[in-house]
């Protein structure tokens, strides 16, 4: 779920942080990285189980409709599409979700419990709905894509969620369209049989990804001062308050991957910083970062001081 440029996100944030209160601590920021990724974790399984209580109050709904005393034909015959739609069925019933949900003690709609209201209320009143319950016919594949196009048209979008994941959390804001991306991606692939923790992937791609995050913002940490100077020594034409401090902190990222990840080529990490640029720093800084990572790369090999193994590393 998370790749590298999320990995890198993730410490720039923690850095950017840390340059701003000055201070100094190497295992607290550490820890805070650490917690930083896996709440994104947290918040997928957030997501995830938004849908099964939604498919939950669907259900309660629909029992509490036969209870009544006086019936209407509705009541009767219930339309009972988006109760046995087979993917929600699929996630309601699905242990391994369960497991994880208890594992990482995500409840908030259980103590949040109107904000599935919310939702639910939306999705009732949904074009995508109306069309989805009126169709005759249901298969698999068409109840598959009923639930990514109600995620992507009128979940994902919904402002009071919104606004709710950012009182929870700072973080969630900068994670949910990542988060919501993999889900929507996660869902489509998904099948009649899957595998039992198709919905519970791991975080990383593998513990080297993991140990990527730790080890970059380590060694950035421990080299802010020399990095720093190296940058000056590159922008004697620009007035350093005019420099974003979000442009300094990936340039000092971007030149510790030059010296302590011998296996990244130049080219990946410096197209890596140039994209986190133009989604979290000022319009130009993309342009301003990659000219100055290409003059420190250029006179790393005039000098023959880059740290790179393999061909096409350089």
């Amino acid at each position: 779920m998370l790749n590298r440029r999320h990995i890198r996100t993730k410490v720039m944030q923690v850095i950017y942080a840390l340059k701003r209160t000055e201070e100094l601590n190497l295992t607290s920021e550490e820890k805070f990285l650490n917690l930083s990724m896996d709440s994104m974790y947290e918040l997928y399984l957030l997501m995830l189980s938004l849908l099964v209580k939604v498919h939950e109050k669907a259900k309660d709904q629909q029992e509490k409709s036969q209870q009544k005393h006086l019936l209407t034909s509705e009541d009767l015959n219930p339309n009972m599409k988006f109760v046995k739609n087979a993917l929600l069925v699929q996630l309601s019933e699905n242990q391994y979700l369960k497991e994880a949900l208890e594992r990482h003690k995500v409840n908030n709609w259980e103590l949040d419990n109107e904000y599935v209201e919310v939702i639910f209320r939306a999705i009732l009143e949904s074009d995508r709905f109306s069309k989805y319950m009126s169709a005759e016919s249901s298969t698999y594949n068409k109840d598959r894509q009923f639930v990514v196009e109600l995620f992507k048209e009128v979940i994902a979008p919904n402002e009071k969620l919104y606004n709710y994941l950012e009182d929870r959390n700072l973080t969630w804001i900068d994670d949910l369209p990542v988060v919501n991306t993999a889900l929507v991606k996660l869902l489509n692939k998904s099948k009649e049989n899957n595998y039992e923790d198709y919905f519970t992937p791991k975080l990383f791609k593998d513990e080297e990804d993991k140990e990527f995050g730790l080890s970059l913002l380590k060694h950035t940490i421990k080299n802010l001062e020399p990095y720093t100077e190296e940058i000056s020594l590159k922008t004697k034409n620009w007035d350093k308050d005019r420099i974003a401090d979000i442009d300094f902190v990936l340039l000092q990222m971007a030149i510790c991957e030059f010296h302590e990840f011998p296996s990244i080529p130049t080219k990946v990490s410096i197209n890596e910083y140039i994209e986190i640029a133009k989604e979290y720093s000022t319009p130009k800084s993309n342009v301003f970062i990659n000219g100055v990572l290409d003059k420190i790369v250029k006179e790393y090999n005039e000098n023959k001081t880059l740290n790179k193994i393999g061909r096409g590393l350089m």
